[in-house]
């Protein structure tokens, strides 16, 4: 099969139209006919024009509702220390389809790229199972503070077997987990993260919650992405816009899982929002971009001026040509 490198879709493709090919192109032997197909849906692209990267022409795998486990978190509870908040995670080794056509093998928590959402208050004992039915030792590393004997680091769990992570959850913040098995690299491109909430004792005001975990995907083993997306699929809320409301805030809990680039970027349309580093203090910048390296996350909070329909994706444009964008839809 011939090699489709990132650089060399970039340099035959027109915006936001890698994605829908790329199935294609893998399965065909010729590389001169992949490469006249490839022009072919470049000029297809070009005549229809930009407007038809929303909805039904989006090139998103999946139904409406899909991705709603990763992209709504469970709802916060009050603070109540010594509560049990139990968690079970499951390594398992899975084709998952990120765009149309193309399917990598993942390894992932529970079936999913990211994982699910683990969320707790402050003070709440966190207990999470982890059941190891992937084809490699794996672990869970928990963002935040926790004895070192609960860290994901020295408890490996080998193919079959089981561990369960036990701590006080905190501080309060917008965390993550991930595996941290050697070599890190591969298990974490592989797609072993996901987002770890922590309430503060003093709730938040009430808002629209989201979850966005950005990544990457390296599906020909270059080192370098050619698929970019948030919460695992390309151009998944292209094709279906998230509905909010313009009379609530919008909560975003944002966090970089990308390997092979130094920073991924959320910049929003028409807009400016508060940026909290990390979730866990007052502090917050507005801005309407923000840039995030490996392994750093940040709360998000929108509160829209107009309605109608609003684009956000990476302001690396790569990026964003690669998978990673999507519409809000604001209305009353």
């Amino acid at each position: 099969m011939p090699k489709f490198t990132r650089s060399r879709l970039l340099a035959g493709a027109a915006p936001l139209v890698a994605a829908p090919i790329l199935g294609k192109l893998a399965l065909d032997g010729d590389a001169n006919a992949a490469e006249r197909q490839l022009q072919g849906h470049v000029d297809n692209h070009r005549s229809l024009g930009h407007a038809a990267m929303i909805g039904e022409n989006a090139p998103a795998v999946g139904g409406p509702n899909d991705l709603d486990a990763l992209l709504y978190p469970p709802p916060p509870l009050p603070h109540q220390p010594g509560r049990v908040r139990e968690y079970t995670l499951r390594a398992i080794d899975k084709d998952v389809e990120i765009a149309p056509g193309i399917f990598f093998p993942a390894w992932t928590y529970n079936g999913t790229i990211p994982g699910p959402v683990i969320r707790a208050t402050e003070d709440d004992i966190l207990r999470v199972r982890f059941v190891n039915q992937g084809s490699h030792p794996h672990t869970i590393h928990f963002h935040g503070i926790h004895p070192a004997n609960m860290d994901g680091v020295f408890e490996i769990v080998p193919s079959g077997g089981e561990f369960t992570y036990e701590f006080p959850a905190r501080p309060a913040g917008m965390q993550l987990y991930h595996c941290h098995s050697t070599p890190l690299k591969k298990h974490i491109h592989k797609g072993l993260y996901g987002a770890f909430i922590i309430d503060p004792k003093e709730p938040r005001a009430p808002a629209q919650e989201l979850v966005m975990v950005m990544n990457g995907y390296d599906t020909d083993a270059d080192g370098g992405n050619n698929f970019y997306t948030v919460n695992g699929r390309t151009f998944y809320y292209a094709k279906y816009p998230i509905l909010v409301k313009r009379s609530q805030t919008v909560r975003i809990y944002l966090a970089n899982l990308t390997e092979f680039d130094l920073l991924n970027t959320f910049h929003l349309h028409g807009e400016f929002f508060r940026y909290y580093p990390t979730g866990s203090t007052d502090f917050f910048e507005y801005t309407d971009t923000v840039s995030q390296v490996q392994g750093q996350r940040g709360v998000i909070e929108i509160d829209f001026h107009n309605l109608g329909m609003f684009m956000f994706h990476a302001h690396v444009s790569e990026f964003t040509e690669l998978g990673w964008m999507g519409f809000f839809n604001v209305v009353d």
